[in-house]
Order: C-alpha cells, then sequence, then structure tokens
C-alpha cells in the first residue's frame, strides 16, 4: 500500500480506539480537530486557505465548523477513504511523496500525547521514505536558522539543510528527525555544536 496509506489508516485506527476528544501535540488541537485539519486538506481546499483573504478565512471557519458536527465515525471514514478522485494528492505516487510526512507526523502526533506511549519497531520501507521526504523539505523548515544545519541519519548519511559560519549536527533516525524539522519537541534526537547554536536551532519556529 506504501508508507502514506499504512500511516493513514494506523492513525485512523487510533482516531476509533481513542475517540474525538484525546490530546494531541499539534497546540490546542484535540483529535476531532485534527481529523478535521486532514479532511480540510484533502476534501475542501477551497476552505484550506485565508491567512490572507477575510473571505477565505470566514469560508474555512465555516467547512471547519460544519466537519467538526459529524458524528466522529463518520469524520473518521472519511479521512481513512482518502482524496477524491479529482484531487491529486489521490494519484498513487503523488499521495506517498507528499503524504508519507503530513500522516507520519500526525500519527505521531496522536500518539506520542498519550500516557505510556512507546517508540514503534524499526522499519526500513517507512525510514527511506521519509528519508526522502525530509531531503525535499529540510531547506524550507531550517532556512531561517542562523547557523547551518545538518541532519545526519545513524549509517552516516546526511542532508544539509542549511550553510552557515558555523554548524549544528541533529542526530537521529529519518523519522525523529523529520519530527524534528516539523518542530515536534519530543522528537528523540541528539546534538552535536555550540551550545548556543544548538539552542537557536531549537528555538526556531517551523512547525506546519
Amino acid at each position: 500500500m506504501g508508507v502514506a496509506n499504512d500511516e493513514r489508516q494506523q492513525l485512523c485506527d487510533l482516531f476509533e480506539r481513542l475517540g474525538p476528544e484525546a490530546p494531541t501535540l499539534c497546540d490546542g488541537w484535540s483529535t476531532r480537530d485534527l481529523a478535521v485539519h486532514l479532511v480540510v486538506r484533502e476534501h475542501r481546499p477551497d476552505a484550506a486557505g485565508g491567512k490572507l483573504l477575510k473571505a477565505l478565512a470566514d469560508r474555512g471557519e465555516r467547512v471547519r465548523g460544519e466537519l467538526a458536527q459529524l458524528r466522529w465515525e463518520e469524520l473518521v471514514d472519511r479521512v481513512r477513504q482518502g482524496p477524491p478522485k479529482w484531487n491529486p494528492l489521490g494519484i498513487g505516487a503523488v499521495n506517498e511523496i507528499v503524504n508519507s510526512a503530513e500522516y507520519y507526523v500526525h500519527h505521531e502526533d496522536v500518539r506520542r500525547a498519550q500516557p505510556g506511549w512507546q517508540p514503534r519497531p524499526e522499519d526500513p520501507e517507512r525510514a527511506e521514505a521519509l528519508w526522502k521526504a525530509l531531503s525535499r523539505t529540510a531547506r524550507y523548515f531550517y532556512g531561517r536558522s542562523p547557523v547551518g544545519v545538518v541532519l545526519r541519519r545513524p549509517d552516516g548519511r546526511e542532508i544539509a539543510a542549511k550553510s552557515g559560519p558555523r554548524t549544528v549536527r541533529v542526530l537521529g533516525s529519518p523519522e525523529e528527525l523529520l519530527l524534528h524539522a516539523f518542530g515536534r519537541k519530543p522528537a528523540q534526537v541528539n546534538f552535536e555544536g555550540n551550545e548556543a547554536d544548538v539552542l537557536a536551532v531549537e528555538d526556531l519556529r517551523r512547525s506546519v
């Protein structure tokens, strides 16, 4: 099925088990809020914008409010079904490129917000898919860093996310490096570099 679809289905299974009011790592969002976000992203792109135009912002608020009123089972089912046929995100290759990171991160947003969560077993296919996703987006996430940033996985492969006068290396598995890039604080990574530079990287506002 691919990493994107595997993460989608596992997230939906977790949604069903936890219910609509469980916490997530997304600030202020419950599981219902996260499910609404995913449905808007794939089914209502006309309501996904709005930061610059008030009319679009109002539409987005209205659509999200309507979706939030759906029965929880129906809302989860819409996430589980994936994008409609007219959405390019439904194309297999596009889905894998765009959604593997999105659904992995949001799956962990729910998992890691629950008491007693544990790291998942290693999965080489997932690790490689997320490493590819990270290689495409790392410069975006760390573009505002005042120092250089290099992401390094255990086998020694690296992604140069930002050049600078000094360099901080972020060390971890592809999965944990991706979570760090998305600004998730529970990411299990280590650092090499000047303490002040490490703090500067940690303080970057880069979550999406």
